[in-house]
């Protein structure tokens, strides 16, 4: 059981980090990578000489480390919540009393036609939220990691008439979920995707060789799961794609935060890392207040 996990490695997920530690909370922190990761040169960050963001994210990794803060490259595909938080990675599950959401903001798009426009309309993002009014109908699952198969999963509570559309996608993912899609017989149908079709709602998928198939809905878990993927499932207040926080980066969730592009506003290390701070400090106090009401 940790007292904070932080989703996320970059400059918002590093300072929570080591905020939290500092404190001597158990913290984790999963990720694999950051898009900061992939800038050569950063100037207009004070304090710090011009560098690259990979090299200013492993002085980070190694601040919060020396403070006792634990790495795990791992990816994260769900988040759910009762008494405590499990956070659900593609290897393992792990428990938490808090949990910081600093993912970034989510910049994926699904490269198939009227995604858009059929968005709501038997289009989805979110099994936990609309699966219900799915129950027993036709249903597609658009995706090729274990992010999608956790969707899934979710789904077949709802229906087992269920095929993963992998868009003529590699399917990457762990041997734990490629033995579910065999035990479950699971339908894959790997073409290639070119438009959802349907007047006032979906009603098929048309595919590159002209081929098509009748479908109910379709719900999207394309790539990784982003931060308002999770946050959506929990019910957290999501504006414009951003998940909404107050001054103190608390969510309308007890013990959720969230920091840096995932709340919006300027997209600057510096904002990240004042927010990452600010969100280490609230969850400190989170748990300082949990263990006195113990």
């Amino acid at each position: 059981m940790y007292d904070v996990i932080i989703i996320g490695k970059g400059p918002a997920g590093l300072q929570a980090a080591l905020y939290t530690a500092r404190a001597k909370l158990k913290s984790l922190v999963l990720g694999r990578e950051s898009v900061l990761e992939k800038s050569d040169r950063i100037d207009n960050y004070c304090c710090a000489e011009s560098q690259s963001g990979e090299e200013l994210l492993a002085i980070g990794v190694r601040q919060a480390k020396s403070v006792g803060a634990e790495f795990k490259e791992e990816m994260v595909v769900g988040i759910t919540k009762n008494n405590v938080f499990e956070v659900i990675t593609d290897n393992n599950i792990y428990k938490s009393k808090s949990v910081i959401i600093a993912t970034g903001q989510p910049t994926k798009k699904v490269p198939i036609e009227n995604v858009d426009q059929l968005e709501g309309k038997g289009i989805h993002y979110c099994s936990t939220c609309d699966g219900f009014f799915y129950e027993d109908m036709k249903i597609g699952i658009l995706g090729f990691t274990d992010y999608a198969i956790q969707e899934l999963k979710e789904m077949q509570e709802y229906t087992k008439n269920i095929t993963l559309y992998t868009n003529a996608q590699d399917m990457k993912m762990n041997t734990i979920s490629k033995k579910y899609l065999k035990e479950k017989d699971i339908s894959i149908n790997s073409k290639k995707i070119q438009s959802f079709e349907g007047s006032h709602a979906i009603e098929k998928i048309l595919f590159e060789d002209k081929s098509e198939e009748i479908i109910d809905g379709v719900f999207i878990a394309y790539g990784t799961a982003s931060s308002v993927d999770f946050a959506r499932k929990l019910g957290v207040m999501i504006q414009k794609n951003t998940i909404q926080v107050d001054s103190q980066q608390k969510t309308n969730i007890d013990g959720l935060f969230a920091a840096g592009d995932c709340t919006g506003g300027f997209k600057q290390i510096s904002t990240a890392v004042g927010q990452g701070a600010h969100a280490g400090k609230s969850a400190i106090e989170y748990i300082k207040n949990l263990k006195e009401e113990i």
